[in-house]
């Protein structure tokens, strides 16, 4: 069982969202979703009333929340998911996914989907490519990782 597991706040749009991520990410679930009770809500809450409040569902093997609620609290950059990809394939597939239909491309293999979630697009390896020589100004040069230009084929 996963100990710490990360809880996504949206703006009512909670049950888009997990079908989006769940579009992308090969083995992904919903494992359960909780609802909204139909009365005695505060009136902030009644918009939501018998709408998902709490989206469980898993990501290659990864647990997740998505909440359902207003728009108090917005995604930042202070924190992102990073995908370790095997290859260019992969990256290019996870990037091309992500900025799609609204998601903003960043530097150095970071990114935004429709969402405002800030992801992280980079191959496994990434340690050892960045222990090559150039491969730092390389990277900040890039939005996208580009594997072969980092390693200097």
């Amino acid at each position: 069982m996963q100990k710490i597991t990360p809880n996504l706040w949206f703006n009512g749009n909670a049950d888009e969202a997990v079908n989006f991520y769940l579009s992308i990410f090969p083995d992904g679930e919903i494992i359960t979703t909780s609802y909204y009770p139909t009365e005695g809500l505060l009136d902030f809450q009644v918009p939501f009333a018998g709408k998902p409040l709490a989206i469980y569902f898993t990501l290659l093997g990864e647990e997740f929340v998505a909440i359902n609620a207003g728009n108090e609290f917005k995604f930042n950059e202070a924190v992102s998911f990073n995908i370790s990809c095997k290859d260019q394939e992969e990256i290019d597939y996870y990037w091309d996914k992500l900025t799609s239909n609204g998601g903003e491309e960043s530097v150095c293999g970071w990114c935004k989907d429709k969402y405002g979630l800030s992801w992280q697009v980079n191959p496994e390896n990434i340690e050892d490519i960045m222990k090559m020589p150039g491969a730092w100004e390389k990277l900040l040069q890039m939005k996208k990782i580009d594997i072969e230009a980092l390693k200097g084929i």
